[in-house]
């Protein structure tokens, strides 16, 4: 072999191992030499991701599936054990602290919204939810119309502020907003009466109903302001990492899986109350687990 084609094949090497390292995932790569797995999760998001005290780990439907998806990225990188550890995210740090790198899969209730995408990347969506709001039944209101010159409760950050926002310029109607931290300060506004109704995803709504004492004193509006797609979270240009996630997420609607974790989180007593939210399986999440897919809106 002469000396400029050893050169020629010494050149080509090293742009195939260059290759081969620039693809190589990041966030596999972390994982495997840390051993661990960082989850965004929530205090008050029941059933999808809470806690039940203060030191106890979070839990729920979707940080259930993401457990799974933990098997999954232990499996691909042959790890014995694998640690997962969790970071309490809000409306508002939620997309920083992924792209960042803080937490490696945001678990809980994010919207996965076309303009979200430009900054994240979702795994297929995994519930499907209609905004509405909640109101005492005792206030009189029975539409979003009737919130005419109301106080309305909304959570920092969230789609819901949008949609209301926008509702507003489309009906002409005039509301004031006021916005809580997370899921549960937002529903205190609404129970103290600083505000006559909660706008949010129905399931969070029909959660944090079911788990008051005074149950019995709310109910949710039929209007319905938008349907929304839940999806993971996770950081953006990681292919090889989002293969793994969406491969496990979708594996578990295939086979079945999703739907027994659905009975238990949505049809059956769930801690720390043992309160059954009855909340059947809409026809649009059916469809999202007949046929997986991360579109956003």
């Amino acid at each position: 072999m002469n000396f400029k084609l050893s050169l020629a094949l010494g050149a080509s090497v090293a742009l195939i191992c260059g290759a081969a390292a620039a693809q190589e995932s990041p966030t596999l790569r972390k994982i495997k030499e840390s051993g661990t797995v960082q989850i965004g999760s929530r205090d008050t998001q029941i059933p999808f991701s809470y806690k039940t005290g203060a030191e106890s780990a979070p839990i729920g439907f979707t940080n259930e599936i993401c457990l799974k998806v933990v098997d999954a990225i232990k499996a691909k990188l042959g790890l014995s054990k694998i640690e997962v550890r969790y970071t309490l995210l809000n409306s508002t740090n939620r997309i920083p602290l992924v792209q960042n790198g803080t937490v490696d899969l945001d678990c809980a209730t994010t919207t996965n919204t076309v303009q979200r995408q430009q900054q994240v990347d979702f795994a297929p969506s995994h519930f499907v939810t209609n905004i509405t709001a909640a109101v005492k039944k005792n206030s009189g209101i029975n539409s979003i119309a009737d919130l005419q010159g109301k106080t309305v409760a909304t959570v920092a950050g969230s789609t819901s502020m949008q949609l209301l926002r926008g509702f507003r310029k489309t009906e002409n109607i005039e509301v004031q907003e006021i916005a809580g931290k997370d899921t549960a300060d937002a529903f205190l506004l609404l129970a103290s009466d600083r505000a006559v109704a909660y706008v949010l995803d129905d399931v969070q709504l029909a959660g944090l109903i079911a788990n008051q004492p005074n149950a019995s004193d709310y109910k949710l509006l039929k209007d319905v302001l938008r349907q929304e797609p839940y999806g993971i979270m996770m950081r953006k240009d990681d292919p090889e990492f989002k293969a793994v996630v969406d491969q496990a997420v979708t594996e578990m609607m295939k086979s079945g899986a999703i739907d027994k974790l659905y009975a238990k989180w949505f049809m059956a007593p769930i801690p720390p109350r043992n309160v059954n939210l009855n909340f059947p399986m809409s026809d649009a999440v059916r469809e999202a687990y007949k046929n997986p897919n991360n579109k956003g809106v």
